[in-house]
């Protein structure tokens, strides 16, 4: 089975992820770049995260795997230590990019992976 998700961003080039399986592969997210602040804009796209795994049945404790780009390696504490406040079940695996971004105001942008076995999912 693989369900794709309608975009998230306004570009419909993108779903805002594809269920494949038992897999949840999340695209891109980013928020809160109405605010120049690393924590803001890192609480504002997990609450994005959240919110599409949610209309997947699943949640920020299903992902497994997740990549976190910075613009600012000066940045990265900052934004890392928001991570706390939304696994406090443990983190999932992490890697952490320094990129460019296409938005000027856009401090952080994730992707990732979740894992929500069949006989699970919308039971939360």
């Amino acid at each position: 089975m693989m369900k794709k998700l309608p975009t998230h961003c306004g570009d419909d080039t993108c779903s805002s992820c594809v269920i494949a399986g038992d897999y949840i592969f999340l695209a891109h997210h980013g928020g809160g770049q109405d605010v120049s602040d690393i924590v803001h804009q890192t609480r504002e796209t997990l609450k994005s995260m959240a919110a599409t795994l949610a209309s997947a049945g699943a949640c920020l404790d299903d992902i497994v795997q997740l990549n976190f780009y910075i613009k600012n390696v000066s940045d990265f504490r900052k934004g890392a230590d928001v991570f706390r406040e939304f696994f406090q079940n443990g983190p999932p695996a992490r890697m952490t990019v320094v990129t460019e971004f296409i938005g000027p105001n856009c401090l952080c942008q994730m992707d990732g992976i979740a894992y929500l076995p069949r006989e699970s999912a919308g039971r939360r």
